[in-house]
């Protein structure tokens, strides 16, 4: 292991946070009477929430997210707003609330095909815990209760678990768009696809002829190889994750497949690419931290923590990277912008896909509505306790050798991601000390602590630091 010290950054503001939750809308958007109704009910559901807007441009309201550090931020959006732009402008002003390169509140665009849409997704209230997952690529079936995945590498494979039973192989039809209809019809709480996509469609078969799905107006189809039709309708409330599929994130008007998604098949938070994706991190790594870890995140801080563990990837492999702002299509920074050198087992083609995924994953939905996998087989323990002003963080392996492995390999940038703790509130950084397990080279900063991936030890990890 490369010996680094603690790293414990400072915080621009040590003030108490004034609001948990903050109401971010354009000027615009706030005065509409179709989305005053999504306002009105936002605030009622978060009691003491604060509302900000922008005239001009969302980077108006920085100031008013520094004053209050909020731990979720909502970002109420028009489909005409919620453009590509907006998502890479959010990612980017929102790690400037503290003197750290990480994001500083975890945030969503709550958006929808239109204002109704948008209050529907505004209102859900209740908890959302995932018992049940469809797929339109493999999963770790051995982490979810119940579910369905259809292969899109090998021609006419399934797999099926019941609740209580065992993961099983089994064939099925080559063309299998309406087997996946008829799946999230039959209302699974996760829907997970990988492969082609546009923002009109996505090709089911990756390796293989297939049906597609498509949408139009705020209608989501499946459309076979013969031209038949089925109509995705699926009213229970899930989440979503075209994790690796191209632009399925973005919203270029109103036959987009996110918000046919959002009003076809009852999505209330999605994670998906805003360009076409190539390298992957920010979309696989949500099976690593969301399902992979059975009720440890909500999906909200899977999002946020995976990115958050790009960026520590950044600042470790290559230092001074994570300064950079502007990036093309490929991940390239400007030309006249110094680039650090690639170190290690990573080229300067994993910097570029970072400096890629950083930016151009939109999240939307209410963030702090709570979307979370059912308890299940875990590969660590991982308690967080707090006694007299110190925190102590501590890892108990459950697999063996296998603790640290990835749990499954399908997709792109699997596995060696960093262990990260959210803590229950806002600390100051500046006045922390580590106490125990600097070896571990704990990253700390006002709202979680990290630790790099323990790969080399089957014992107990504890890293002790006070708080005061």
């Amino acid at each position: 292991m490369n010996y680094r010290p603690a790293l414990i950054f400072a915080a621009l503001t040590t003030a108490s946070p004034a609001a948990d939750y903050v109401i971010a809308v354009s000027e615009k958007t706030k005065t509409d009477a179709a989305w005053q109704p999504v306002l009105a009910k936002l605030a009622a559901k978060y009691p003491g929430a604060v509302t900000v807007s922008w005239k001009a441009a969302p980077e108006e309201i920085l100031p008013a997210l520094q004053k209050e550090m909020p731990r979720h931020t909502c970002f109420v959006a028009t489909r005409e707003e919620a453009s590509r732009e907006f998502v890479q402008k959010v990612h980017r002003f929102t790690r400037k609330l503290d003197s750290d390169p990480f994001t500083d509140t975890r945030w969503g665009i709550l958006t929808g095909h239109d204002a109704e849409n948008a209050l529907a997704i505004a209102a859900e209230e209740k908890p959302l815990t995932i018992h049940s997952a469809g797929s339109g690529t493999e999963l770790a079936m051995d982490r979810i209760e119940s579910g369905t995945w259809y292969c899109e590498l090998k021609k006419g494979h399934m797999v099926r678990k019941d609740k209580g039973g065992e993961a099983a192989p089994k064939s099925t039809e080559p063309d299998t768009t309406r087997a996946l209809v008829d799946l999230i019809n039959a209302g699974p709480d996760l829907w997970v696809t990988s492969g082609h996509a546009t923002e009109r469609d996505w090709m089911i078969g990756f390796r293989y002829e297939n049906g597609f799905w498509k949408s139009k107006d705020g209608r989501l189809y499946g459309e076979d190889t013969a031209g038949a039709t089925w109509d995705v309708k699926s009213p229970n409330p899930k989440v979503y994750l075209p994790i690796g599929n191209c632009l399925m994130g973005h919203i270029d008007g109103p036959d987009a497949m996110a918000l046919a998604f959002m009003k076809s098949a009852t999505v209330r938070q999605m994670a998906g690419y805003v360009l076409p994706t190539w390298y992957g991190f920010q979309g696989w790594g949500l099976l690593d931290y969301f399902v992979e870890q059975p009720g440890r995140y909500t999906l909200t801080e899977a999002f946020h923590a995976n990115n958050i563990a790009l960026v520590h990837r950044l600042m470790t492999e290559f230092p001074g990277a994570e300064k950079i702002e502007s990036v093309d299509e490929m991940g390239r920074p400007p030309r006249l912008t110094k680039v650090p050198q690639a170190g290690g087992r990573f080229t300067r083609q994993d910097m570029q896909g970072l400096l890629f995924d950083r930016d151009n994953v939109a999240f939307y939905g209410d963030p702090a509505w709570e979307a979370r996998m059912a308890p299940g087989k875990l590969n660590w323990k991982q308690t967080l306790a707090e006694k007299e002003g110190a925190f102590t963080l501590t890892l108990k392996p459950l697999a063996g050798e296998s603790t640290w492995q990835p749990v499954n390999k399908n997709g792109s940038q699997r596995g060696g991601r960093p262990i990260l703790q959210w803590l229950p509130r806002r600390i100051d950084p500046a006045k922390c000390k580590v106490t125990a397990g600097v070896e571990w080279q704990p990253v700390i900063a006002d709202d979680f602590i990290l630790i790099p991936l323990p790969e080399s030890t089957s014992a107990t990890v504890t890293v002790t630091f006070s708080a005061q």
